[in-house]
């Protein structure tokens, strides 16, 4: 069981910093040639209890145009720098959820204002093209430039989408019409599959699934729910597909005092899903494909090993099923390698790699015979935002510029040895500090103490957001340095005094 960076190795002593100025500014860089100069601030600053008078007041009037019941507070994005969101009531927090870990590069970073700024790329701006019939001239080489120059092993094409759940959504259409396709021995489809499928029957419909596993969150759309099995208010009331359903393996931690259980469950999993590969098969319900997130982010951060990622590709190749990999979340950074699939150490790690948040755009990639055969088979009027690739241009070239895999690498290390010590001083409110990166997750006692947990860091200016039953996950940008860390740590050890 590989175990270096997912649990608690080496923890270290929490290193008390100064508390810096509440309200003044700074300059830093880096000392690496033409690193960008980047505005930041030097600390939480906190007015108000958050929501603040002026997001309440805001609240009060959007609910009565729409429904509220999610929203936190109201932002002052002109204000947000670097780390750090400021609320429309004044208060600067530290933010380490960055919008549930989709803010690459910090806040209002000078490269995106330049990209804005740039005569050139107005017109990118103005006009927004139905990219599936009409693309720009410039569409072709600025996704060679952004998307395909961070493809995954074995991938050299990319469809792209808006958002993350319409990446997966039309992931699954690509995988079945891949299916079929292999099936009918890339004939033409029959009169009787034509007619069919328009009063919703089969052989037109045919009757096909897509594993998934319990704790995972793959989107909101209708295909997409059905493989989300995360939270219950996500699926209520919507109708859905009988698909095939494994359990993730629960992992015990500190992984290396658990190296034979922990082999144990993921072997017990492994089995789960060979044994629901064939009883869908005699159900007539064959798997099309397997997807899967590298950690399930919205589940609770839940890890497995690379060992067993290795063990699922090789059931959905000994199957015949497609296999994707949903990265929205994982993707893009923040675990140390720009792919957290890169961690398994596989040459063909998929055949479809789904991605949005920190890539800006959604989309997906995908190997040559998961192209879709005919035109409007994976379509939609937008088909992504081009504006979006000029952006991630821009954030690639700042991620490779300033190295900042590396810099993940040794944040994330620091964040996860002072949330080990954390739940060492507080034995009966934290446990199972794990992660990869800086993306991090520790859980708590009880659901009703976290959502109290995150409510007083956030009044003490520290932004955080939680997932699964009992967790509290770390999503910070990747800029997000060591003495951010260290600042994060010194205010949550204060907060945690609270709960001890």
């Amino acid at each position: 069981m590989a175990s270096s960076l997912m649990g608690c190795q080496l923890p270290l002593s929490l290193q008390k910093i100064l508390r810096l100025s509440a309200t003044g500014c700074r300059f830093s860089s880096k000392a690496a040639p033409k690193t960008q100069v980047e505005f930041e601030y030097d600390g939480p600053s906190m007015k108000t209890t958050v929501p603040g008078p002026r997001s309440q007041e805001l609240t009060k009037q959007l609910g009565g145009i729409q429904n509220v019941a999610a929203v936190n507070f109201f932002c002052n994005y002109e204000e947000s720098r670097g780390n750090y969101l400021v609320d429309v009531d004044g208060n600067r927090m530290l933010d380490v959820y960055t919008q549930i870990s989709s803010i690459p590069i910090g806040y209002n970073h000078p490269a995106l204002h330049k990209v804005i700024t740039n005569p050139s790329n107005m017109s990118a701006f103005v006009n927004r093209p139905a990219l599936g019939i009409l693309p720009p001239e410039s569409f072709p080489d600025k996704l060679t430039e952004s998307l395909l120059s961070v493809a995954p092993s074995g991938m050299s094409r990319v469809q792209t989408m808006a958002c993350g759940s319409c990446s997966n959504e039309n992931a699954y259409k690509a995988i079945f019409i891949w299916y079929r396709n292999k099936e009918r021995g890339h004939n033409l489809p029959s009169e009787q599959e034509l007619s069919s499928c328009m009063i919703n029957k089969g052989p037109g419909c045919p009757e096909l699934s897509i594993l998934s596993f319990m704790g995972g969150f793959h989107g909101r759309t209708m295909g997409c729910l059905a493989t989300t099995h995360s939270k219950s208010i996500h699926k209520l009331d919507v109708p859905t597909f009988d698909w095939p359903i494994a359990h993730f393996p629960k992992l015990q931690y500190p992984l290396e005092q658990f190296t034979r259980e922990n082999a144990a469950e993921e072997a017990r999993c492994l089995e789960e899903v060979e044994d629901l590969m064939v009883k869908w098969r005699q159900k007539g319900k064959p798997v099309a494909g397997i997807v899967v997130e590298p950690i399930q982010a919205e589940g609770g951060d839940n890890h497995a090993s690379a060992d067993f990622f290795r063990s699922l590709r090789n059931i959905a190749r000994k199957h015949g099923s497609a296999f994707l990999v949903d990265e929205v979340q994982t993707g893009g950074g923040a675990t140390g390698k720009f792919w957290a699939h890169e961690h398994w150490g596989l040459d063909d790690p998929g055949d479809i790699v789904s991605f949005s948040k920190k890539l800006l755009t959604g989309g997906f990639f995908h190997k040559f015979e998961f192209q879709a055969d005919q035109p409007y088979r994976i379509f939609n009027t937008w088909m992504g935002d081009p504006t979006k690739n000029l952006f991630l241009c821009e954030v690639l070239d700042v991620i490779r510029r300033e190295n900042l895999l590396d810099e993940v690498t040794r944040s994330g290390k620091t964040l996860l040895n002072g949330l080990c010590e954390l739940q060492t001083q507080f034995p009966g409110v934290l446990s199972r500090a794990r992660g990869q990166g800086t993306f991090c997750a520790i859980d708590v006692c009880d659901e009703t103490t976290r959502n109290k947990i995150l409510i007083a860091a956030r009044n003490k200016g520290i932004l955080l957001g939680g997932c699964g039953d009992r967790s509290i996950r770390f999503r910070p940008s990747l800029v997000f340095k060591e003495y951010h860390v260290h600042l994060f740590l010194n205010i949550f050890n204060d907060v945690m005094t609270q709960f001890k």
